[in-house]
């Protein structure tokens, strides 16, 4: 499985992070920021743009 879960990061950066969806297989840019869509066909759209990636961890760290 290739899957990340994708985390909100906090205004003081890494050490805060905030689950926001699991299994998160797309991540695609809108106007005002990006939707995550999960293997499961769930959806959230999120204003911010992805911070970093951890991929051996399979993260996404999104910063609003």
């Amino acid at each position: 499985m290739c899957e990340a879960n994708a985390y909100l990061l906090g205004n003081d950066g890494e050490s805060d992070e905030t689950l926001l969806m699991e299994a998160v297989d797309k991540i695609e840019p809108d106007e005002d920021g990006i939707r995550l869509v999960s293997i499961f066909g769930e959806q959230k759209f999120i204003k911010g743009h992805v911070h970093s990636l951890s991929l051996v961890d399979h993260k996404v760290y999104i910063k609003q």
